[in-house]
């Protein structure tokens, strides 16, 4: 394909998007970086002047991704993905530590972060193996490998102390999932953050009347009912499932009874006890009917309680501030001089914009820096206080359109390699988006990721415009 019919089959739509947002990201840093002193968004001494290099960059950066054979894409991939793998060793071998992390390689006045480079190598990765032929994602080799692919950089950003990087990788099962990964595992992933939560939301509460931990209690409560609808699900055992959600209820409904009004104990053993005895039966229908859907549920039973304890385990021996933040994102307490102190002032900032907003460049709680991190991570909370709920409302509608035009763009690829690198592409950026404002909300911890095209950095509009042009440029060589 020449270079002119390039830009007549290139998706404009996704162009203008981005062209709209990255302008709307430079002027919300010029917002949050703003200082009386130095009011020049041109000098390139300040964040704004710099962020615009970053943007000029960025402009060059798409054209020159747009102009190469979109081939080399499938062809490199492996190379790329490899390339990047070692870089991120290098990088933990030799950055020297900020903020707490080693993932910042300096090149005199210009720092980068190769895990913001290490998604769409990734993506690559994964789109060129599953897109091999003759793959399934329900051969267990290449499931082994598939996993391969996303912990090998996950594991290295957690050693370089970039957790919420790392964190971005998990939204790899959202491509899976598209791609015909069971429900069920995606069901499992849900079933674990809800184990998490629970167990450490209420880790501290003990149920009147007994010595038991109400989080522990609630989660094997939960693995029993979820073990039943499973019954239900796959094999349709009304009866049976009905019955042993209703006989667990009646032994621990008496079980409390008797703990509260003669000997008092702890119900988790009873319900370790009805776990143990629900295993032991599921085992039973195996032999029965020689199904291996019992033994999976039996499989899931085991695993969600080991998952219980470990995952308390692993919380304790998290560092403070992490435990910290996560504490008062559940609301189990309140740190507004602490760890809370950066959602507490973002959200004053969000509530003091209104409907409307005070105006660019009028934000006063951004004027005199009380959020910190406003012109990176808490980027948004600039947004809702100078343009209002207006104005923040019309950012999530451009990433909505975005979004929905990336997923409108991925289902007409006429390559797998180009539907699956598609996914990867609104997967990250969804996950990026979500976390981010949520975080500034308040309703998920502080984890550090940036919001894309808005926040300060280099390294993060770079990566997310190799990310999307990458994609944009497989869709434009596309045969239809």
């Amino acid at each position: 394909m020449n270079r002119r019919s390039i830009w007549k089959q290139v998706d404009w739509i996704s162009i203008v998007l981005y062209l709209v947002l990255i302008v709307i990201g430079w002027l919300t840093v010029c917002g949050a970086s703003y200082s009386f002193e130095n009011a020049d968004f041109f000098d390139f001494s300040t964040r704004a002047g710099k962020q615009l290099v970053w943007v000029c960059c960025s402009l060059g950066i798409a054209f020159i991704l747009m102009m190469l054979d979109d081939d080399l894409y499938d062809i490199f991939a492996y190379l790329i993905y490899a390339a990047m793998i070692i870089l991120l060793i290098v990088t933990l071998a030799i950055a020297t530590e900020t903020k707490g992390s080693r993932s910042w390689l300096n090149f005199g006045p210009v720092s980068l972060q190769p895990a913001e480079f290490a998604k769409f190598a990734t993506a690559l990765a994964l789109a060129k193996f599953m897109s091999s032929y003759g793959f399934t994602i329900r051969n267990w080799k290449n499931a082994l490998i598939i996993a391969a692919l996303i912990l090998v950089p996950m594991v290295i950003i957690v050693f370089q102390q970039e957790t919420g990087s790392a964190l971005v990788y998990t939204s790899f099962l959202m491509v899976l999932y598209r791609m015909g990964m069971p429900g069920s595992v995606l069901f499992s992933g849900l079933a674990a953050t809800i184990y998490f939560v629970v167990g450490i939301r209420f880790h501290e509460d003990i149920i009147e009347g007994t010595s038991s931990v109400l989080g522990i209690f609630a989660v094997l409560l939960l693995i029993q009912l979820f073990v039943c609808a499973m019954l239900i699900i796959y094999r349709q055992l009304w009866k049976e499932a009905l019955q042993l959600a209703g006989g667990s209820l009646a032994i621990i409904v008496a079980a409390y009874l008797f703990s509260k009004h003669i000997i008092e104990f702890d119900l988790v053993y009873v319900e370790w006890f009805i776990l143990m005895a629900t295993v032991v039966y599921l085992l039973y229908l195996y032999l029965r009917d020689r199904k291996y859907t019992y033994l999976l549920i039996a499989l899931f039973a085991v695993l969600s309680v080991s998952f219980l304890y470990a995952s308390n385990y692993i919380f304790n021996h998290f560092k403070p501030y992490q435990q910290a933040r996560i504490q008062v994102t559940l609301g189990i307490k309140e740190d507004l001089s602490g760890v809370g102190y950066n959602v507490n002032q973002s959200k004053i900032a969000i509530g003091s914009g209104g409907l409307f907003g005070k105006g660019f460049l009028n934000g006063t709680q951004t004027k005199l820096k009380y959020v910190p991190e406003q012109d990176t991570d808490f980027i948004f909370c600039t947004i809702g206080e100078e343009q209002g709920f207006l104005g923040a409302t019309g950012v999530l509608v451009l990433y909505l359109v975005l979004i929905w035009r990336l997923i409108a763009v991925a289902e007409r690829q006429s390559s797998t390699f180009g539907l699956i690198y598609g996914y990867s592409v609104v997967s990250i950026l969804l996950i990026h988006i979500f976390v981010n404002i949520g975080m500034v909300l308040g309703i998920t911890p502080v984890i550090g990721i940036p919001l894309p095209f808005f926040s300060y950095g280099g390294s993060s509009l770079w990566g997310f415009t190799i990310l999307l042009f990458i994609f944009l440029r497989i869709d434009a060589g596309r045969k239809s």
